[in-house]
This record gives C-alpha cells, structure tokens and sequence, in this order.
C-alpha cells in the first residue's frame, strides 16, 4: 500500500469521525428540547417504510414516501425554535458544550430541599409552583423565565416564592438538579375535567405535565396544601411522606422499595 493510499483512507477515516462527532453533539443539543419526541415520530416513520417495502405493503408503502417526501419541510415548521436555539448557541459558540449528569448524591440533596421548602410553605400557604425536568427537556420554558443556574437550596426555594418578591410569581424549573430559572411560564391545561375550585398554578402543572415527563409539585395558596402532577394526572393532599416517597421514585436512578401507593389514592385525580 502506497503512502497516497494510506493518506486517502485516513482523511477517509478522519471525515467518518467527524460526522459522527457532528451528529453526536447534535443529538446532544436536541436532547434538552422537545425535538427528542419528533425524533422518535420520524424513526418510526423510517422503520415502517423500510418493513413496508420488504413485506411489499404498496399503499403503506406509498404513504411513507409521502411523508419522508414532504418530511423536510415539516422538520424546518416544526423543529423552529430547536433550529432557532442551536444557531443563536453556534453564533454564541455553545453548540458543542452541555452539563452532565448529577449523581444520586445530588439527587438526594435536591430532595430534601424540596420536601424542607415545600413544608415550610404549605404550613404558611405560600404558594409556590416547582417542576423538575426528567427525560424530556424544558429549555423552551427556562427561556421564559429568570436565569438562576444556582445550586439547589430549601433556602433559596422558600426566598423565590416569598409573596410580593420580583420572582415569586410562575414556576421554578429544576433542571440537573440545580435551579435553572424563576418566573418561569408554563402552558395551561385546557382539560375540561379539572376541579373549578383549582387556580392557576394547579392548571399550569397539568399542563406542563401533558407536554413533558417532568414531575412538578404545588403548594396551594388558599389551602397550603401539597400537590405533584405527572404523566398529564394530579394528585392532591399529600403529606410529606407521601411526597418523599414520590420524590424518591421518580427522580432517584435506583429502586428502592416503597412502604406503600398511598399517595396515589390520597389526591383526588385530576380534581
């Protein structure tokens, strides 16, 4: 093997590297958005075009075509504010920078400044609204907050939501177990079978709960009481062992073993 075959696959292996590292970074960008959902939609679209063809589905066949045919221009509608959001961070040249993954020990912390902030409030009904992002990123609604990028204190958790304060009123985002921003606005639940008696905060956690996986606790303003909605379900009433115990399983990486469901059957679903 002559020296210009060994330089043509080498720049051959290098250019390989480089795609990938491209498209790695970018499935990195996308995983903090809700782009990673519309990914998912367009694999599946992939995958049922390619079985169609090999089981000879014409019509199915067809329709996939149309899709992917058209699929472009729906990626530029529909990815908008991911597409707008990785150009301002290129121009920023923060495109290829992303924080890492918080350990249990931090999780735990995180739990107990929750659990000790939300008692303190609910026993002063001081309302407050906090949603902890999960799988599903909540970058589009850290944007419409206050930036704080803080360490995670019950401190600082009771401070925001004190009334009268610039930031108390909206949600608090916890994000990689930091508070990531305040004054945060959330979607609405337009659900008809929400309780008249619950406000706004109530309808905002449902909400947020319909689009994303995030876990997201309120306290009640008019009651103090304690509320978490998940999964587009609210679950009112709880106690302190109940929230820990939801705290615990859904935001600890391990499993550990729950003396009981009795936070599901407390709250009244959904109102």
């Amino acid at each position: 093997m002559g020296y210009e075959e060994i330089l043509h696959y080498l720049g051959i292996a290098v250019d390989i590297l480089l795609v990938w590292y491209v498209i790695y970074k970018l499935i990195m960008v996308a995983r903090g958005t809700k782009a990673v959902q519309l990914l998912k939609g367009i694999t599946v679209i992939i995958v049922v075009r390619m079985l169609s063809q090999y089981l000879g589905l014409s019509t199915l066949q067809w329709l996939m075509d149309q899709a992917l045919t058209w699929g472009f221009l729906a990626i530029i509608i529909i990815f908008q504010p991911e597409l707008r959001r990785a150009l301002e961070q290129l121009g920023r040249g923060r495109i290829f920078s992303r924080g890492g993954v918080s350990g249990e020990d931090e999780v735990d912390v995180a739990i107990e400044s929750i659990l000790k902030a939300t008692e303190y409030m609910a026993k002063r009904r001081i309302g407050a609204l906090m949603s902890v992002e999960k799988e599903t990123g909540m970058n589009d609604y850290i944007e419409t907050g206050i930036p704080l990028d803080s360490m995670i204190s019950s401190e600082l958790l009771i401070n925001i939501f004190i009334p009268n304060t610039p930031l108390h009123d909206g949600a608090v985002v916890i994000q990689r177990n930091h508070i990531a921003a305040a004054a945060c606005y959330l979607p609405l639940s337009e659900s008809p079978f929400i309780s008249k008696e619950l406000g706004t905060r109530h309808r905002a956690a449902l909400g947020i709960s319909e689009v994303t996986d995030s876990l997201t606790i309120v306290v009640s303003e008019e009651t103090g009481s304690v509320s978490v909605t998940r999964n587009g379900e609210l679950h009112r009433n709880l106690t302190q062992e109940d929230l820990r115990e939801v705290l615990e399983r859904e935001l600890l990486l391990v499993n550990k073993p729950v003396s009981s469901n009795r936070w599901q059957w407390r709250g009244k679903k959904n109102g």
